[in-house]
């Protein structure tokens, strides 16, 4: 059994993990900010589940502090690191800039130097479907170039992905990043369609369509994304001995890196998405049609082909188990507080 760190754990895919390593018997160290991007009552709860579970230590640290990072990889002696603490949204980029480069950017220079010193054996990190930007053929493959971010989240994953293999070149840290495409199931966060809609729906408020409904997710539910993280950590990177510089693979490199795409594979259409809420809610919803955000694309889905090759599983829940799923959760946390 292992002792790991997992940042974001009071975060929704960060909770979801913790969760699954504990069950599993490893010793889980679990970071946290609990910032107030979104309801902290949420992420308390998600806390509150590991309250059975001995081997379950909390911490309240920022990435981005410096001092507090160091002393914590001082503290503990960490086999591997799951990152998934990051300032997560891609209309919030355009509010508040800089929380995404304190987060994401300092912060993970910080997880990396931990990892470094301390000769963590894996870290596995979360990127984004979002660092896709303008590319337009789909599905979306980890083997093209991701040069054109629309957002400055976007932008804040690719530096992730570029920062991790400058550490796996230089100093042989194995390395991990995952794509992850539009995550949605019980526990989720506030601030995502899954969420917004139902609460509207189910409290009787209408419901912003942006582009007027011509839209397209790759929804991935959590139990998918958790098993394809956990079989990832497992399955420590090895450089590939067969890449070529003349023609290089941006999903792979010499060193211990790779990055792999997590998604359902089966894109849905945003008023499809909304008539799977319907069924599930029982409840027709009133919809405000709005144009396209800042930031945002058109479709997005997930060649998963990679992370097929190398770990063996590929998502596939379907849409309506899932938003069943996360509705009856849904249900039962609210009625619960009421």
């Amino acid at each position: 059994m292992s002792k790991v760190l997992v940042t974001g754990a009071a975060g929704f895919i960060g909770s979801h993990v913790c969760m699954r390593l504990l069950e599993r018997g490893d010793t889980v160290v679990g970071l946290d900010n609990l910032n107030d991007y979104y309801d902290i009552a949420l992420k308390e709860a998600r806390l509150a589940r590991f309250s059975k579970h001995k081997q379950f230590h909390f911490v309240k640290l920022d990435l981005s502090d410096r001092a507090g990072m160091e002393a914590l990889f001082d503290t503990h002696g960490f086999d591997q690191v799951v990152n998934l603490a990051a300032q997560a949204g891609v209309r919030y980029s355009l509010e508040n800039p800089h929380a995404y480069i304190d987060s994401n950017i300092v912060g993970f220079l910080n997880v990396l130097e931990g990892c470094r010193h301390h000769h963590i054996k894996h870290l596995v990190y979360a990127s984004s479907s979002s660092v896709y930007g303008a590319n337009e053929a789909q599905p979306f493959s980890v083997h093209d170039n991701v040069d054109h971010p629309l957002s400055l989240y976007a932008a804040s994953k690719k530096s992730n992905e570029l920062m991790a293999h400058s550490y796996a070149h230089l100093y042989g840290l194995p390395t991990t990043g995952l794509r992850f495409f539009t995550v949605y199931g019980p526990w989720g966060r506030p601030d995502m369609a899954p969420f917004l809609f139902t609460d509207a729906i189910a409290n009787g408020r209408a419901i912003k369509v942006f582009n007027h409904g011509k839209m397209k997710r790759d929804f991935t539910y959590i139990d998918d994304i958790v098993e394809g993280v956990i079989r990832t950590l497992d399955h420590t990177v090895e450089g590939n001995a067969d890449w070529d510089g003349g023609h290089p693979d941006a999903a792979s490199s010499r060193a211990p890196w790779k990055v792999y795409n997590i998604g359902n594979s089966t894109p849905v259409s945003l008023m499809r998405f909304i008539e799977v809420i319907e069924s599930a809610l029982g409840k027709e919803a009133e919809k405000i049609f709005m144009p396209m955000q800042p930031g945002d694309v058109h479709e997005t889905s997930a060649n998963v082909d990679a992370l097929i090759d190398a770990v063996g599983f590929q998502p596939s829940t379907p849409l309506e188990q899932g938003m069943h799923a996360f509705v009856d959760w849904y249900h039962d946390y609210y009625n619960g507080r009421s």
